[in-house]
């Protein structure tokens, strides 16, 4: 039978996704496309599709939900991790709007042909922290702290996840990678999982992205140890309009929608994120 701890788990894993699926479920309701101005709400609706980093759903959603009761666009978003979204953009062309975890992935589609020339802005940096659980069980002080052999990791898939390939590049960057992942209890495809099992001690330590310390879910669950800045690998979160684009009102939306979140500095603020100066 289950134990306690891993029923709750399972419980809380159930739940997180149940509320992801209900995001992704209610913005993809599909409506006629318009060929109206995109500054004013009219009674019919154009539609974007949106694929961005699950790690940003706390930012996105605000965004688009601004950006929906401004324009009347409607935005049919995909959260997932950065490979994920990655190989939606590669197998069905199925974004207007390629909003990954890391740079790294947009570098990849620009070079495929999926980016419109002009259209990518760096919105935000992107910046890893180890967490661990509030009560600090592993006693984890550092990035050495990881290769302690009694202590319980978690990491992103670095062939998922922009967080996994990031944390895996700064475990080498300490030589440390071949240590940790011995202790790595499960590899997961999105960042958000790792949160779960921080906060319900199921693992002493992972790395995850800085923003995500001030959600609901961390608070007074987690301890933050940062990660000095000569060890660290900090990102940057670019969005770009792809050249999936069916027509010109799409391409037209797109482009408002990709500047859009590049201007409101103040929600990505409220979400711990660093506005990208470049």
């Amino acid at each position: 039978m289950l134990s306690i701890r891993k029923l709750l788990l399972v419980l809380v894993v159930i739940a997180f996704f149940l509320g992801i699926i209900f995001v992704v479920g209610h913005r993809s309701v599909e409506k006629p496309i318009s060929t109206g101005t995109l500054t004013s709400r009219s009674s019919t609706e154009q539609s974007i599709v949106v694929c961005s980093g699950a790690g940003l759903m706390k930012p996105m959603n605000d965004l688009i939900s601004l950006f929906e009761n401004k324009t009347g666009v409607r935005i049919e978003v995909h959260y997932g991790g950065s490979s994920e979204i990655f190989g939606v953009l590669q197998t069905t062309c199925g974004c207007d709007v390629f909003i990954p975890g890391a740079w790294y992935y947009t570098q990849q589609a620009m070079k495929k042909g999926y980016i419109l020339k002009g259209t990518v802005i760096n919105v935000t940096k992107h910046i890893p922290v180890i967490a661990v659980p509030a009560s600090n069980p592993g006693n984890i002080r550092s990035l050495q702290d990881l290769a302690k052999s009694s202590v319980r990791v978690v990491l992103g898939d670095p062939k998922a996840c922009a967080i996994g390939k990031v944390d895996k590049k700064i475990l080498e960057k300490k030589d440390l990678w071949k240590n940790v992942s011995k202790n790595v209890v499960t590899f997961t495809p999105t960042v958000n999982q790792l949160l779960i099992y921080i906060v319900t001690g199921q693992a002493d330590a992972t790395i995850i992205w800085e923003d995500m310390t001030t959600w609901a879910q961390s608070k007074g669950k987690i301890e933050v140890i940062r990660i000095p800045p000569e060890q660290n690998l900090i990102k940057t979160i670019p969005t770009a309009v792809t050249s999936c684009a069916k027509n010109n009102d799409h391409i037209k939306a797109a482009k408002e929608f990709n500047s859009f979140i590049a201007n409101h500095t103040e929600i990505w603020k409220k979400w711990g994120f660093q506005p990208w100066k470049g």
